[in-house]
């Protein structure tokens, strides 16, 4: 009898799927602060393996964290003012301001709140707050000199064009002429000082909540979004790693042809990757990139993996993306040189819309485990995979991801038809009352090694909860919860659930 590979997880486990922007806080947006350390208690209180979030860098174009401004940094909104007190870099009164919607994000008035509060943080601790910070300060910036500096110069750079894209910059600026980003960093010197400073806050915050969550038996899923903003530092700092034209703007942008998310495509517009020049240096960006990602999380998710095989270019300027093509990625090679430097690969494969079988081909050859939307198994894709008795165990099964409905808003949206199926594949009645439920207990029921439901449909919640929706492009990445929609019974719930089928915390033979 042939033996299985041994899969990324040692055990059957489960999780949820929560960004930490929709964490409670009295300060407008979800925070890394004490909500983030009683979230999980929350989940280790229900036996849980596993805590999956997005992309953590700071967001650019419509507040997506899939188009951040630079793929190393963190993002400052994050960074808990209650913290900030406590470390003595702002007073209490400081961090309070008007009012904030509890149950959604206003950016337009939490960013420049949340950036004042940052500002004055800097001007105490220049002033002599938080001595004992100084030296792990200046550690930080020595340890980050790689990514830091230039992240923290686009950053200022940016805030003294207005916010401008770079591509919008003196040309000397755009085309990084030593000189005058000499200039720049003299002239900008407190500002770019201060950027470091947010990033130093920001990670500092992160080791605190990730040592709290592992020592709690909870490990993290990351994201890493296989594309990067055309207007971020990296692109801006590394133009060599991208096809541009002399302008450097970009020659083909990415997306996805025509799908069960969009008729006419989902146009990205990101830089595709010059792949060759990549080769050429033994993919050094994309293995300090992995490596990066990897001392803030566990596992990495990474984010439309099919795009490594073969990806969609759309010519640049196009307003849909329908006039695309496929072209050939790096496929094996680039995972072989980070296998080489990085060793084995916690990597999940988004394997999520057209998979050839030279897609998933690539992902079995690095035994990546794949993701299955148990949604799409009764409505939208509806395809055979998706459903429970065709998976395999090296498999994550989720209700839904960030960009579906929540389970409550899909079934309250489904067709006669794909709710008969759901009655007829569970057996018993269903309705918008239930469904969270049923499709929890599917995934959890299931052979998969790891089941994650957004916390949307461990609350039962409706369309109002919905984090995002492909293809449109403003008014999303907003929800967040309450303190009081999370009760006791609710995680008790999912806990039972969870030992139930085999995926606790709590059993003896589960080394987390």
């Amino acid at each position: 009898m042939t033996k299985s590979k041994p899969t990324l997880f040692q055990c059957r486990g489960s999780g949820v799927l929560l960004h930490p922007t929709s964490l409670p806080s009295p300060c407008g947006i979800g925070d890394l602060g004490p909500a983030a350390r009683a979230w999980v208690d929350a989940l280790a209180r229900a036996g849980q393996q596993w805590w999956q979030m997005l992309p953590l860098s700071p967001t650019g174009y419509a507040d997506s964290p899939y188009q951040c401004l630079s793929t190393f940094a963190g993002n400052p909104n994050l960074i808990s003012p209650e913290d900030l007190v406590k470390d003595g870099l702002l007073h209490r009164r400081d961090a309070m301001g008007r009012p904030f919607d509890a149950r959604r994000v206003d950016f337009g008035a939490v960013i420049p709140f949340k950036t004042k509060l940052l500002a004055r943080a800097w001007d105490n601790f220049r002033r002599g707050a938080a001595r004992r910070l100084k030296p792990e300060f200046e550690k930080f910036c020595a340890q980050e000199k790689s990514w830091l500096r230039d992240f923290a110069l686009f950053m200022a750079l940016k805030e003294a064009h207005g916010g401008a894209s770079w591509f919008e910059w003196e040309p000397e600026l755009m085309a990084r002429k030593p000189a005058a980003l000499a200039r720049a960093g003299q002239s900008l010197k407190d500002a770019v000082r201060q950027h470091e400073f947010r990033q130093f806050l920001f990670f500092r915050q992160w080791r605190t909540l990730k040592s709290c969550a592992n020592a709690r038996g909870i490990k993290l899923i990351g994201d890493i979004p296989i594309f990067v903003s055309g207007d971020s530092a990296d692109v801006w700092s590394h133009p060599q790693e991208f096809l541009l034209d002399e302008r450097r703007r970009p020659t083909v942008v990415t997306g996805v042809p025509p799908d069960y998310f969009s008729k006419t495509g989902q146009l990205w517009g990101s830089p595709h990757y010059d792949w060759k020049a990549m080769k050429r240096n033994g993919y050094a960006w994309w293995i300090a990139r992995v490596r990066a990602t990897l001392r803030v999380v566990d596992v990495v998710r990474v984010d439309h993996f099919r795009g490594f095989e073969a990806a969609w270019q759309v010519p640049g300027g196009d307003a849909t993306a329908q006039r695309g093509r496929w072209v050939k990625g790096p496929g094996a090679d680039l995972f072989d040189h980070l296998r080489a430097v990085l060793g084995p690969l916690p990597i999940i494969a988004e394997d999520l819309g057209y998979i050839t079988p030279a897609v998933d081909a690539l992902r079995v050859r690095f035994n990546f485990p794949g993701m299955r939307i148990l949604q799409f198994a009764f409505g939208g894709a509806a395809e055979n995979r998706f459903l429970p008795h065709h998976y395999e165990r090296n498999t994550i099964v989720y209700t839904g991801t960030h960009d579906n409905d929540t389970t409550r808003g899909w079934f309250a949206t489904a067709t006669r038809k794909e709710r008969a199926l759901l009655r007829r594949y569970v057996g018993r009645p269903c309705d918008g009352r239930n469904a969270s439920g049923e499709l929890m207990r599917l995934a959890w029921s299931s052979v998969a090694d790891l089941a994650i439901a957004p916390l949307q449909d461990l609350l039962n919640l409706g369309t109002e909860a919905r984090m995002n929706f492909p293809g449109q492009s403003s008014g999303w990445w907003r929800w967040r919860f309450t303190a009081g929609q999370l009760t006791g019974a609710a995680v008790d719930r999912l806990g039972e659930m969870t030992e139930v089928y085999g995926r606790s915390t709590k059993r003896a033979d589960c080394d987390p």
